[in-house]
């Protein structure tokens, strides 16, 4: 028997393919399998215009056989299978793929003409090599369509390989891996495992348009055994492992809404109904087919560092990646779901692709595809939608803010905030349709809870003029007008630490000359409270409420809370302002002391400023002294 050498740098090339190319050792099945459905569409083709293959397409099957006696794992299919020619040709040259060129002659052949029965999964020619990364040995056994000769081809991977004549009953090609002994980090005798293969084949080949068929074994009662001390034996059968034909390929209109969910509860293991499900497909420079779903629960590490996002990636249904995050933004990180694509170009591994051209397309399609069925949910099921934004509503919030805004397009639409006014849920463009007239501006107003907000003396004056005001609580609230700047040419005001633009000019000129008249008075109190507070002033904007606090411009106390815990080490605070109402009587009464009793004048701005920092739910700096101050006034 000659011993032939292998072709192209044989060994460095060879162990190149079995040691760097994959990923995963347990991803070889997928490729065997992928090689042994090329092969059988091969045939098939065939079989459109040769009779004599006397097979139809129901007759393929692709087989898995596995001995652990032996510790060999076999592949066959019933496909084209091999020459003598063709196994030196496929299997002597790495990087030499029959599928390839078998796609290339078809698409020469039938250029301007649509077969989408056929369907070649192979180009690269070195998916068969990745055996050797669980196999000491491999031999391929092949049979040609046409031909009464089989032939064998042995090698170990390391010296070349050995070829001699052999017997087959049928055309096909049967891949017998011996597999590598056991060590302690690999214990490659879980490839002849049942449970291993079944679940392998689910990952990875699920969705082959041909039986995947094993032997299992089952239980069964004896047909002798008495009712009450029933016996059992077991049998073994030859079972389909795949389901082949992939749902998303199916027609909506032929698929019900059990087998969505049946399908999501057992490709996701998430047993909470969907909350919307989204089946499309497109056609153009490059077509796929997604089936996605939105969650009705959030996962419970979904707002943690160790959650991933991404959607299944499939090319002509064999999985490519389990999660694929280019194809699913980040602001739509809960979306889980399927994309298959026949035009993807994938690296050489099949784990990943060459370029992300085609896959950026899909990314775009799929991202508006999720956006308009948010919205229509928005606009057409407000209870189903707004039960979804109570679960992943802060997160199209990150993805407003997130890249400096990059997203916020696709984003700020979908957004909803409680109204003061109205007294539930809103989007900006129902706040922006039900502006009062004369109204140039969003109002909003970051706190800790809507109680607190709600009883603001801003939101008492803007309330009084019509307007409304949306009550911000959660800490990324305040990120998001910041990002937007604008909504529908409308400004955002914080009405904490912006000026509400509502004094008319004469309102303003008084409001000045009253400032003048008081700037003995405001300097006092502003001595009285020494660094406590960067500046003492009047306000217009505190309706019946005496004082108030409000923070120095850039940055509000609900911003700087939010930086103390984000970061406590860079954290700085922010300046205090105290503002005070020059026609409420406590005001008018601290005025009067400064006068007849400087002493107790102090102590009503102490007060005052201790009020303020408790209504803008700020801590006081001394609550002891507060209390003694309180008792001390009281007397």
């Amino acid at each position: 028997m000659e011993k032939m050498q292998f072709k192209a740098e044989s060994q460095r090339l060879l162990d190149l393919m079995i040691n760097s190319i994959y990923t995963h050792k347990e991803i070889f099945l997928r490729e065997i399998i992928s090689n042994a459905s090329d092969a059988i569409d091969k045939l098939a083709y065939t079989a459109l215009t040769d009779d004599k293959v006397g097979l139809s397409r129901s007759d393929f099957a692709i087989t898995i056989t596995r001995n652990k006696d032996a510790r060999t794992l076999t592949v066959s299919d019933n496909g084209i299978g091999m020459s003598r020619e063709e196994m030196e040709e496929n299997l002597g040259t790495i990087c030499k793929s029959g599928s390839l060129g078998f796609k290339q002659a078809m698409a020469a052949k039938e250029e301007g003409k649509e077969d989408a029965d056929i369907d070649i999964i192979g180009q690269f020619g070195v998916g068969f090599y990745s055996a050797f990364m669980v196999a000491s040995s491999v031999t391929v056994i092949s049979r040609k369509y046409g031909s009464d000769t089989a032939w064998k081809w042995v090698s170990d991977g390391a010296d070349g390989y050995t070829m001699e004549e052999s017997t087959r009953d049928v055309p096909g090609t049967d891949v017998i891996m011996t597999l590598k002994p056991d060590t302690e980090d690999d214990k490659y005798s879980e490839y002849l495992e049942e449970y291993e293969l079944r679940s392998l084949v689910k990952k990875y080949s699920d969705y082959i348009r041909y039986p995947i068929r094993m032997e299992v074994e089952k239980s069964r009662k004896k047909e002798d055994s008495p009712e009450d001390k029933p016996e059992y034996e077991s049998y073994t059968e030859m079972e389909t492992l795949n389901s082949m034909v992939p749902i998303w390929q199916r027609a909506k209109k032929d698929v019900t809404d059990e087998e969505y969910e049946n399908f999501y509860r057992d490709k996701f293991f998430d047993y909470n109904k969907p909350l919307r499900i989204i089946h499309s497909s497109a056609e153009g420079a490059v077509s796929f087919k997604a089936l996605l779903f939105i969650p009705g629960k959030a996962p419970f590490d979904f707002y943690s560092k160790d959650y991933k996002r991404g959607l299944q990636l499939y090319s002509s249904g064999v999985m490519i990646m389990e999660n694929c995050e280019d194809l699913l933004p980040e602001h739509f990180r809960f979306v889980r779901g399927v994309v298959d694509s026949q035009d993807l170009s994938l690296n050489i591994s099949r784990e990943m692709l060459q370029h992300n051209k085609q896959l950026t397309l899909i990314a775009r399609n799929i991202e508006r595809k999720i956006k308009s069925e948010l919205k229509s949910m928005l606009d057409n099921e407000r209870e189903k939608y707004e039960e979804f934004w109570a679960v992943f509503g802060r997160q199209l919030k990150y993805g407003t803010v997130s890249d400096y805004g990059a997203h916020k397009e696709s984003c700020q639409d979908l957004l909803l905030f409680y109204s003061h006014k109205q007294g539930k849920l809103i989007s900006l463009a129902e706040y922006v349709d039900a502006m009062a007239e004369g109204q140039e501006k969003i109002y909003f107003a970051p706190g800790e809870n809507r109680e607190h907000l709600a009883k603001l003396p801003q939101v008492e004056l803007l309330s009084k003029k019509g307007y409304d005001v949306l009550l911000f609580t959660e800490d990324v609230d305040e990120f998001v007008p910041q990002t937007l700047m604008t909504y529908k040419e409308k400004s955002f005001c914080n009405i904490t630490t912006d000026d509400l633009g509502i004094q008319s000019e004469e309102e303003k000129k008084e409001a000045e000359e009253k400032a003048e008249e008081m700037k003995g008075f405001l300097t006092f109190v502003k001595e009285s409270l020494g660094d406590k507070v960067k500046e003492v002033r009047l306000s217009q904007n505190l309706g019946s409420y005496p004082a108030d606090m409000v923070p120095e411009a850039g940055m509000s106390f609900e911003m700087e809370k939010y930086m103390k815990r984000a970061n406590p080490e860079f954290a700085f605070p922010v300046g205090r302002i105290l503002e005070l109402n020059p026609d409420h009587e406590a005001v008018q009464a601290l005025k009067a002391a400064m006068t007849e009793d400087p002493g107790k004048a102090k102590d009503y701005a102490e007060l005052l400023y201790c009020q303020a920092q408790l209504m803008a739910q700020l801590p006081l700096d001394d609550p002891f002294a507060y209390s003694e101050l309180v008792c001390r006034l009281m007397k």
